[in-house]
């Protein structure tokens, strides 16, 4: 129920409307002052305020100026007498949502109240998904207490509050768009929109309508006029991912962009100034790419004013706990029918740390939500990992301690005999997962237990 302020220093006219309003379902407050209204403002959760324009002391101009400084988003509507309209004019240009001339209709004011409010509700729900979104992209969702990380971690939070390009650079699923994402919602930009772009989704011909929009009649299907993600992007930040696979006719065209800040659409001759910030990022080495001419050298280095490298996962291993944690904690809250994980075996932890993450990141948290939706028990263990994982398992061993007369057939049948012992105990003795743990049928386990005489 949404609660009105209402502020007219006629001693009855507030009654009269507050009557109105909770017929319709509106709780209302009163005030017969600017300044009674304010310490209500201070004291009460207000979703509009209805004031009146000529009331001794504070008028209702000033009273919207001052509501305008502590809350801005409450919309304000201001009740007028005919001969006061110009009044009324300067409040909507102060902030004031709009105006009603007294005498007024019931309906009329309950409509303008009801649009009022509901343009509000859209206001608060974008300001709570702002706070959400910038949440989830705050700096501290970026994980890692590795040196490469921490560098990283480090270099992003000082470029954010400015306005340089960033190029950010890495392999497939290390993390770039969290990276570009985390820099947006931390920078000054962070309540206009971020708009991406996959260079490598679109042909040529069609990246270019993408990025500079088409008038209408442009070309073949441009049945009418369409924004580009430049425009789209005014006083936001464009990120363009995979600019790597940019072709070289687009690269010039994005340089001149960059360079004077101004664009055509397809099939226009109209100049638009254009303000973005431009975060691009790439899986390739473009130096290399440069080099090799697939890559302009004057674009590289418009695009490199801060250059963001991501390590592959492989190359900190020391941050894959830390990742397995975070995974598990967010997959247990957003998966509704699983829930019971809680933790993850020692040895679970060591297979992840020493597999080599293609993937990287991306690969580890697929894994991780597969166990978490997969795992039958409290704990994920190793046999809850895919078959792929362990079969890649990277292991030494100890030959040291090997007698020098053991043949090759007693050794085997040693290492043997211990893997199987060790991956009844993972398993807790259970056959299948043991046999899925190895790598070996049902049946061919049970071969190998009679053999070594560890059925029992």
């Amino acid at each position: 129920m949404e609660n009105i302020l209402i502020v007219d220093d006629e001693k009855n006219y507030p009654t009269i409307i507050g009557e109105i309003l909770q017929e319709e379902g509106y709780t209302s407050l009163t005030a017969s002052s600017g300044m009674e209204a304010l310490d209500i403002l201070k004291n009460e959760l207000i979703d509009l305020v209805l004031t009146d324009v000529k009331m001794p002391g504070m008028s209702g101009i000033q009273l919207l100026e001052k509501i305008k400084e502590i809350k801005p988003d409450i919309p304000v509507i201001i009740m007028t007498a005919y001969g006061s309209v110009e009044k009324a004019v300067e409040a909507m240009h102060k902030g004031a949502y709009t105006f009603i001339l007294k005498p007024f209709e019931n309906q009329a004011l309950i409509a303008h109240i009801a649009k009022a409010i509901s343009v509000y509700r859209i206001v608060q729900e974008n300001s709570i998904l702002r706070a959400a979104i910038s949440s989830r992209y705050s700096f501290d969702n970026i994980i890692g207490k590795s040196k490469p990380m921490q560098e990283l971690y480090e270099l992003i939070k000082k470029v954010a509050p400015s306005n340089a390009s960033v190029l950010i650079e890495g392999e497939s699923g290390t993390g770039k768009e969290l990276v570009a994402k985390s820099i947006h919602y931390n920078s000054l930009r962070k309540t206009k929109p971020l708009i991406a772009v996959n260079c490598s989704a679109f042909a040529e011909t069609l990246l270019e309508s993408e990025l500079f929009g088409h008038e209408k009649g442009a070309f073949t299907g441009a049945i009418a006029m369409k924004k580009g993600r430049f425009e789209m992007s005014d006083k936001g930040t464009l990120f363009l991912d995979e600019i790597g696979e940019l072709p070289i006719s687009l690269q010039v065209k994005l340089l001149r962009v960059l360079q004077e800040k101004i664009i055509e659409r397809v099939g226009g001759t109209m100049s638009i100034p254009v303000d973005f910030r431009l975060i691009a990022a790439t899986n390739k080495n473009l130096e290399d790419e440069v080099k090799n001419g697939h890559f302009r050298e004057d674009l590289y280095y418009r695009l490199n004013v801060v250059k963001a490298l991501i390590p592959p996962l492989r190359d900190r291993s020391e941050d894959i706990p830390l990742l397995i944690k975070h995974f598990i904690d967010k997959y247990t809250n957003v998966q509704p029918s699983t829930g019971n994980v809680s933790g993850i075996k020692l040895e679970t932890v060591k297979i992840l740390c020493d597999y080599q993450w293609k993937g990287n990141v991306r690969e580890l948290e697929n894994i991780i939500e597969r166990c978490v939706i997969l795992c039958r028990s409290d704990t994920i263990t190793p046999s809850d990992l895919p078959l792929q994982v362990r079969q890649n398992m990277s292991f030494t061993l100890d030959l040291n301690g090997i007698p020098e007369d053991v043949g090759l057939a007693e050794t085997l049948a040693a290492v043997e005999k211990r893997m199987i012992q060790r991956a009844m105990k993972l398993s807790g003795d259970v056959q299948t997962k043991a046999a899925e743990l190895l790598g070996i049928g049902k049946s061919g386990l049970n071969q190998k237990l009679k053999k070594f005489n560890l059925e029992k």
